[in-house]
């Protein structure tokens, strides 16, 4: 029988393009992968790589293999995150991942829908940087991350990228912040105190960039990767921020905040990355099924 072990080297093999390579990324030796295709290669009765410089190519029956062993781990990871969703107890169980930028109304806004099981709902709720989250939906710690990113293609990690929605971004003020720095905008802006998002941000370099455009010169005077420090900082009078506009209302109501323009050049994208390529997750599915009535869109 085809050991599950020999198809994960094997597939670590063909995305990586050498042995080596493979092996530094399983954590193994060389040899112990070389072995490994080798029994494969037996059992099978075909040669799967053919060398072509200092890499690997599949051969023909490599890329049948590849392709019947990605819809193998498909299948694992269907099963494991059935069991981790409590799929034999009755029990409904969804782990997210939320990146640090992501405004906590917009998390609390996508994520609602998955409530809708009532009782029988257990959700758990994990923040973080959107690289260590996706370690963490890589090793079926997590069901689905929501993030303000992609996964980039060719990356390490399998997964897949769906868009929930996009808006672009309102400047918000405190009242008193308003009244020092008056005028038509953006020009009320030009060297105004500003709370910028942190590095992970997607919009962090755009915001930089519409400033230069327009001229602006902003003081930065904090920059955050949790958006909900940043939202503090600006709900005390320390400086502007962007919001998502079709967050603006619950920002004037909620946290009394004054919305002095809106950046339309800029539009910030909100992703659902799992590893299942079709969602099975019942929560899941409504969190995605979810997703137009919180951007506006009849889906």
């Amino acid at each position: 029988m085809i050991n599950y072990k020999h198809l994960h080297y094997f597939h670590a093999v063909a995305t990586h393009g050498t042995v080596a390579r493979a092996a530094e990324q399983l954590h193994v030796t060389a040899q112990a992968i070389s072995m490994q295709l080798q029994v494969l290669e037996e059992q099978l009765g075909e040669e799967l790589f053919k060398k072509k410089g200092r890499v690997l190519e599949l051969t023909e029956a490599g890329k049948t293999v590849l392709r019947y062993a990605e819809q193998i781990f498909d299948l694992g990871n269907e099963l494991e995150q059935a069991v981790r969703r409590g799929a034999f107890t009755g029990e409904e169980t969804l782990r997210v991942g939320i990146c640090d930028v992501i405004a906590k109304p917009m998390a609390f806004r996508l994520l609602q829908p998955a409530r809708e099981a009532g009782t029988a709902m257990r959700l758990i709720c994990r923040e973080g940087r959107f690289d260590d989250l996706v370690v963490d939906l890589a090793a079926h710690k997590l069901d689905l991350v929501i993030a303000d990113q992609g996964l980039p293609t060719g990356g390490a990690v399998r997964g897949y990228t769906q868009l929930m929605g996009s808006s672009t971004l309102t400047v918000f003020g405190h009242p008193e912040l308003c009244e020092e720095w008056p005028g038509e905008f953006p020009q009320r802006l030009r060297d105004a105190p500003f709370l910028l998002p942190g590095q992970d941000a997607a919009v962090h370099t755009q915001l930089k960039s519409w400033f230069e455009s327009h001229d602006l010169r902003p003081i930065t005077v904090g920059e955050f990767d949790d958006g909900a420090l940043l939202k503090s900082f600006a709900c005390a009078g320390t400086g502007f921020m962007v919001a998502p506009t079709v967050l603006s209302e619950i920002v004037q109501l909620e946290n009394g905040m004054v919305p002095v323009g809106v950046i339309d050049s800029i539009v910030e994208h909100f992703y659902a990355v799992s590893v299942e390529r079709r969602e099975r997750h019942p929560a899941v599915r409504r969190i995605l099924e979810g997703a137009g009535a919180v951007f506006g869109r009849a889906d």
